[in-house]
């Protein structure tokens, strides 16, 4: 079975070398064009491509697949029985979808049709759902909107954050894909259509969401710091100074509650913050220019900075 790969970023990568260290052959790879990265900008392999290139797999790059006759050509003088596409970061046009003897597949981060779309994995996680997982599913012309293959779930826990949830359900998706590869054709014709009244989109994060919205439950913001790591990480606003936050804690009130966003103690515990429901307790963060730190190690130099009564900048959504 002649086999091509389309991906992207580490997610894609690790699929990819778990299917190679798993005995699958893959003809050739397709990838994003190569982006300046790093401090310096400079122009570097994606992981996807440096995988391939590392077992001499030939790499193409288009920069786009729409309206793209050379692309298009390339895969049909490939001739694919089967194509896999794991976070390729473009839509794949009609046209390609229907080169492959069996057809093309997607692994998704999430148990579909919940949570289709750019941020499965930090939207089950700030939603508070308690379980997520991943789908492998035929790709058609709707996104995330094809017949399911087969999906595998993961419960959530606690201290999960977006970025450790990442690293599971890349192990899981990976392992079951592998899984799947040696019986795809029965397995392709027998998919399972998606519930489409059970449908719910993941929208993509924004730079702007992860500042923290202290009209909300302590519960909510709590969770949603978790999600918004590595990106945007959740920040502060105190004294016009943005503060991110990677840690904390939800507690109940104890007495009647205040104005959401004031500040009602600072100390080596914690910087405890009113919210809609519930205190926020804060226990790690981050100042401008410097590094991570616990609150604790923070408090005594910036005590009359973090005093309390004082009433953070944020906006309601």
């Amino acid at each position: 079975m002649k086999i091509i790969f389309a991906g992207t970023p580490d997610f894609a990568a690790f699929h990819l070398k778990t299917l190679l260290e798993g005995g699958i052959e893959i003809a050739a790879v397709f990838s994003q064009p190569d982006r300046p990265s790093g401090r310096g900008n400079h122009i570097a392999p994606t992981p996807v491509k440096a995988v391939a290139a590392s077992r001499g797999i030939p790499v193409y790059q288009p920069e786009k697949l729409k309206n793209n006759a050379a692309a298009l050509q390339i895969i049909k003088d490939l001739a694919p029985d089967l194509a896999i596409v794991v976070a390729y970061g473009q839509l794949i046009p009609d046209e390609f979808l229907a080169v492959p003897r069996i057809g093309t597949i997607n692994v998704h981060g999430s148990v579909l049709p919940r949570w289709r779309g750019a941020a499965p994995i930090q939207r089950a996680l700030w939603n508070g759902d308690a379980v997520t997982g991943i789908t492998i599913m035929k790709v058609g012309t709707e996104l995330d909107a094809g017949d399911i293959i087969v999906s595998k779930e993961l419960p959530i826990e606690n201290t999960d954050t977006s970025e450790s949830l990442y690293l599971k359900l890349q192990t899981l998706g990976a392992e079951t894909l592998l899984g799947v590869i040696p019986d795809i054709e029965n397995l392709y014709e027998n998919a399972i259509p998606q519930d489409s009244s059970r449908v719910t989109y993941a929208k993509k994060l924004t730079r702007e969401e992860g500042i923290l919205n202290f009209a909300e439950s302590a519960e909510t913001l709590e969770r949603h710091i978790r999600a918004y790591q590595p990106w945007p990480i959740a920040s502060i606003i105190l004294a016009g100074t943005k503060i991110k936050v990677f840690r904390a804690e939800s507690i109940e009130n104890q007495g009647s509650a205040g104005v959401p966003g004031t500040i009602t103690a600072a100390s080596k515990e914690g910087l405890f913050i009113q919210t809609g429901s519930g205190i926020l307790k804060i226990t790690e963060l981050q100042m401008p220019g410097k590094g991570r730190v616990s609150f604790s190690q923070l408090i005594n130099s910036r005590k009359q900075f973090f005093a309390p009564g004082q009433i953070l900048d944020y906006h309601q959504a």
